[in-house]
């Protein structure tokens, strides 16, 4: 006997399990017997009717007078297969697919001016703390690690493994590199190159920076022009007070490489809003991820199509017999 010829297929259980690409279509089910109203009541008016001699008041009801209610019956359980195959019954092959994570690269500056301390302790200990939290939420992503001064470095490849690239953010000293500057453009050239040619959802640096690139072979908006060519978003936080003083804030730079790079700029004067920052940059790559998400289906249509066209031809061929009405056209 074939699969699809079972009642099994009209249990509660297996149709809530279902998952229905129209589910509109089902509505149509509870139109099905005003369907047979409307038949009756225009219909009724104007087919055609032999006139017998009977006196109704000695006509018995006997139950193979019910059995003309058949055909319209299985007639109707075909309409409802049919409606249950255009809602288009589906389950997932996958219940729980692996959903991939994204490839980040940390981009930290640690020139001197990150020393200033206007937070606490300083820029930099405090960019190594939210770090670090950072981190420590992440599941499917790959990170990576560049350190930057006057002169850029790749400190970690992307990895999943997290307690290694938690201790070298750890070890990162401002005395790591010893030419002074700030070399934004470098330090994206070599985030750039370690994922130009990664076919992933999503590919991120985020470059936490507070000053303006001073130093370095490539100029920050080329930079970003090569970031944007291999899908790369790149999510700038300048952190530190805009204030006037020995180590002032440049925004203007890192606004203009996440403008062209269709990222966010975000300006981080303390340690809470540097939290918030990455918190937002989290939402808005998961909300991304989220959206690409799929789940390869199975269809099930088939099967409520092939009873609605057994249920079809057997209400057909029961019309042909006693259980239907001879006497109507």
């Amino acid at each position: 006997m074939p699969e699809w010829l079972s009642t099994y297929w009209f249990s509660y259980s297996v149709l809530r399990g279902f998952l229905w690409a129209n589910t509109n279509v089902l509505y149509g089910i509870l139109g099905i017997p005003f369907l047979f109203l409307l038949r009756s009541l225009f219909h009724g008016r104007s087919r055609q009717r032999v006139e017998l001699p009977f006196v109704y008041a000695n006509i018995q009801q006997n139950w193979v007078s019910y059995l003309r209610f058949v055909p319209p019956i299985v007639f109707s359980f075909a309409v409802v297969c049919i409606l249950l195959a255009l809602a288009r019954p589906q389950k997932p092959l996958i219940e729980n697919p692996e959903l991939k994570g994204i490839d980040i690269i940390l981009t930290l500056d640690i020139s001197e001016s990150m020393l200033e301390k206007d937070f606490t302790p300083n820029r930099l200990e405090a960019a190594k703390t939210i770090l670090q939290n950072f981190i420590k939420t992440r599941k499917n992503d790959r990170i990576g690690l560049v350190i930057f001064a006057g002169k850029a470095y790749s400190l970690c490849p992307l990895t999943n493994d997290y307690e290694l690239i938690l201790e070298y953010i750890q070890d990162i000293d401002s005395k790591l590199i010893d030419v002074s500057g700030t070399a934004i453009g470098d330090a994206l050239a070599v985030g750039i190159n370690r994922m130009r040619e990664i076919n992933t959802n999503s590919k991120v640096i985020i470059l936490l920076s507070d000053g303006e690139s001073l130093e370095g072979n490539l100029p920050p908006n080329i930079a970003a022009q090569l970031a944007k060519k291999f899908n790369i978003k790149v999510y700038s936080i300048a952190i530190g007070k805009n204030k006037s003083g020995e180590n002032p804030v440049d925004t203007k730079s890192l606004k203009d490489i996440s403008k062209i790079t269709n990222g966010h700029f975000f300006n981080a004067n303390n340690s809470q809003t540097l939290q918030r920052v990455f918190n937002e940059i989290d939402k808005i790559e998961k909300n991304k991820l989220e959206a690409l998400r799929f789940r390869p289906m199975e269809d099930f249509y088939e099967i409520y199509i092939n009873w609605a066209i057994v249920l079809l031809l057997l209400s057909l061929l029961l019309k042909s017999t006693f259980m239907g009405n001879i006497f109507e056209d």
